[in-house]
């Protein structure tokens, strides 16, 4: 079987023109504010525009339109790739990030809704710029292939594989039988947070355009900030908004669907839904008792920062109100173990998630049971449903391959010279999509001090984590690439 090449180059020339509309949004918020980017800009929506016209001209009368699974694995990667490739130019012809590397660290880490940063005076970047900036979180959150799906009727064709290679969680649930509806109707649910978000940030007193870059990268579980000190520069009404806003993004977007059609029992038995909720509650309630008591903050302080940071962690959004290294060792050992947790499946959020985990466990208790009865038949179950043991193989596979690529990231970044917590930290936050790690790279530091060697690796570990792995790491195995 070969690969349709043709298809999948027009699809990266569509992808490639979209992003430059994005572009075209900033330019106009930049000269709106009287900002000096917009010639950047400018400059940058005009080539990545004509580049995607350029290829889309040249293949768009393919004949075979079929896109197979395969085919579909590789638009996905490599259209991550380009989107980022050409999203460094914003940031390299203003001068914001005049290196290739640091470029596109800053961007892939936007795309991937990662966060981590190399940027140390955010306050100085231009406002188009940090636009842009904000807007890579945003796009990458819902998915570019899946906003691709939602609104080309050109792919209406192969979109189920474009859509599964990149939906995030063990399978996307599908609100309507068309996968394109499907697309849309997670877009709309998408984009109404977000306006609603903006609006309780604006009611709050936030200023308009900080309220509408947080509201971007808040839905995206991003966490991009236009300021030096993340959400700790806000009041505690802002930061208790981001606080819903991150859960909501953190819920599995089916649920919220239902929710907000008023079958809110269909949501509250959802099994990993009431996961969610008593993981974020514990370690929240640990947490506050530890910083309350080793610490001078109040009890309400204590109780929004530890909130903040436990569901900022656990949502893969990584926003920082606090420091939470300075907390003490038990808490940043708690904080850690967060990082391998996630959110729900379905939502915008990286990391292993929580379904995954139910999965494991149950399996790996009813093996006990397994040795005591061996010919009886136990499955493991989900929301009182029997799963398939496909999904339990998929899931022990997944979580096996995920914490061999840890080890093997904090080896390598060792092995580039980083000390050993920082090397942790980066690893568990680049594979994770969190942004804030441990050591050089906590929540008070940020990536600009990495070799940039260092740099790329993580670029590559972001993109793993945000395709969820198996989409990648496809790619580098013989039989992907062998004609049958």
């Amino acid at each position: 079987m070969k690969f349709n090449f043709r298809i999948i180059i027009n699809i990266l020339g569509l992808l490639l023109m979209l992003s430059s509309i994005f572009m075209f949004f900033c330019l106009v918020f930049s000269i709106f504010l009287g900002g000096k980017d917009w010639w950047a800009l400018l400059i940058s929506a005009l080539i990545t525009f004509g580049a995607g016209l350029a290829v889309w001209l040249k293949t768009k009368n393919s004949t075979n339109k079929e896109l197979r699974k395969r085919d579909g694995y590789l638009i996905v990667t490599s259209g991550w790739l380009v989107m980022s490739l050409f999203g460094t130019l914003p940031y390299i012809l203003s001068g914001s990030i005049p290196s290739f590397t640091d470029a596109f660290f800053e961007t892939i880490s936007g795309f991937t809704t990662t966060g981590a940063s190399i940027l140390n005076d955010i306050e100085a970047v231009p406002s188009g710029i940090l636009l842009w900036r904000s807007l890579t979180q945003w796009i990458g959150g819902m998915g570019i292939i899946v906003l691709t799906v939602a609104i080309l009727p050109i792919l209406g064709i192969g979109g189920m594989q474009l859509f599964v290679a990149e939906a995030p969680g063990i399978a996307p649930d599908k609100l309507k039988p068309r996968i394109k509806e499907t697309a849309q109707r997670l877009w709309y649910i998408y984009l109404g947070l977000t306006v609603a978000e903006l609006i309780l940030l604006l009611l709050g007193g936030m200023p308009f355009f900080d309220a509408l870059n947080h509201s971007l990268t808040t839905m995206a579980t991003g966490g991009f900030s236009t300021k030096n000190s993340s959400a700790a520069e806000f009041t505690p009404y802002v930061q208790y908004v981001i606080i819903v806003f991150m859960f909501l993004a953190g819920t599995n977007f089916t649920l919220t669907y239902f929710g907000l059609k008023g079958n809110l029992k269909r949501v509250w038995r959802n099994e990993e839904f009431r996961k969610y909720i008593y993981i974020i509650g514990i370690f929240t309630l640990i947490i506050v008792i530890s910083v309350f008591f080793n610490t001078d903050n109040g009890l309400e302080k204590s109780f929004r920062d530890s909130l903040f940071q436990v569901v900022a962690i656990i949502t893969t959004t990584g926003y920082v109100s606090a420091d939470y290294t300075s907390w003490g060792f038990f808490v940043t050992a708690l904080i850690f173990i967060m990082m391998f947790i996630g959110a729900s499946a379905g939502s915008t959020a990286g990391g292993v998630k929580i379904v995954r985990h139910i999965v494991l466990f149950k399996n790996s208790f009813l093996e006990l049971k397994r040795q005591m009865h061996p010919s009886a038949v136990i499955p493991v179950r989900l929301n009182r449903k029997a799963i398939n043991q496909e999904i339990t193989y998929n899931v022990l596979a997944f979580i096996m391959i995920y914490m061999s690529v840890f080890a093997t990231g904090v080896v390598v970044m060792s092995w580039i010279g980083v000390d050993f917590e920082t090397a942790i930290g980066s690893v568990a936050t680049s594979l994770g999509n969190i942004g804030p790690g441990l050591g050089s790279v906590g929540p008070v530091d940020n990536f600009s001090h990495l070799p940039g060697i260092g740099k790329w690796f993580l670029s590559f570990l972001m993109l793993m984590g945000r395709l969820e792995l198996f989409t990648v790491m496809m790619l580098f195995t013989p039989y992907f690439w062998r004609r049958y």
